[in-house]
């Protein structure tokens, strides 16, 4: 498997809290997600737990071939819970959390995995791409929009309201994301199909992702075939020019793009 990989943080100067990753049979993708106070319950910060989710996330595919995508995702989970869990309130609503992405392809399969707002494209044969997402953030988080449109960004009342959605967070009836607790793994948006149906795939941040979710001036046929042609930091170019656009703040964009997706065979792996 190809993969080409590009990553950006929101600013020149900030930590970038998405992490992108690949082994010959899988690529890795998550996207960290805090808000301010985050520190004070966890000093390491939300792109320490998004590399090292991540970093632990690959070695576990490597070495547990034979195990389902969720079960590796809770045992990733659990190391980096056990790795801060006696220097930071992991518990704490605001404590860092991530979204998952993972592609996985072994004997002709490639299983797939969604937690959180990532997103996971899988370019078919067809022409028409299957799009896999985890849509329980942004149906709850749309609950909150009006409370937090109509107060000050940045003020003691704006975090409160975040404080009460990141409430909702790996709860019935809320949504899942990686975090303290390994059972959100269970809650990730599953599936498999054969390579053989198969061009390409892509995983992307939410932050990539807004060039068809949030400013809708692609679709993700479009996206694939950009892909396929300019790369991924075309895709992350196309955003930064929305985002500046319409005046928008600018978040973690991260991409990779994983072509030649033949069992058992690692055919490069690039950053873009």
């Amino acid at each position: 498997m190809r993969v080409t990989m590009t990553s950006a943080a929101a600013r020149p100067g900030h930590a970038n809290e998405d992490f992108t990753g690949a082994v010959p049979t899988a690529a890795v993708l998550v996207d960290g997600a805090g808000i301010p106070g985050t520190g004070s319950i966890c000093p390491h910060g939300v792109a320490w737990y998004a590399t090292r989710l991540g970093g632990s996330l690959l070695g576990l595919l490597c070495l547990s071939r034979d195990r389902g995508l969720p079960a590796l995702l809770a045992a990733a989970i659990e190391q980096v819970t056990d790795d801060h869990r006696d220097t930071c309130d992991v518990a704490d609503p605001v404590s860092p959390s991530a979204a998952v992405a993972v592609l996985r392809v072994s004997e002709g399969i490639a299983e797939y995995l969604v937690l959180g707002d990532a997103v996971l494209v899988l370019d078919t044969a067809e022409g028409t791409p299957l799009v896999v997402s985890d849509p329980r953030e942004v149906v709850i988080s749309r609950s909150y929009r009006s409370a937090l449109d109509a107060t000050a960004e940045g003020s003691d009342a704006y975090h409160r309201i975040l404080r009460d959605l990141r409430a909702n967070r790996n709860r019935p009836g809320g949504f899942w994301v990686a975090k303290d607790d390994p059972r959100a793994a269970d809650e990730a948006v599953t599936g498999s199909c054969p390579v053989s149906g198969l061009s390409g795939a892509a995983l992307l941040s939410n932050g990539a992702g807004r060039l068809v979710d949030l400013f809708q001036l692609s679709d993700w046929p479009e996206v694939m075939a950009v892909l396929a042609s300019s790369g991924p930091a075309e895709i992350i170019h196309r955003v930064r020019q929305a985002e500046a656009r319409h005046a928008v703040a600018p978040d973690d964009a991260t991409v990779a793009h994983c072509t030649d997706l033949t069992p058992g065979l690692c055919s490069g792996l690039r950053d873009a």
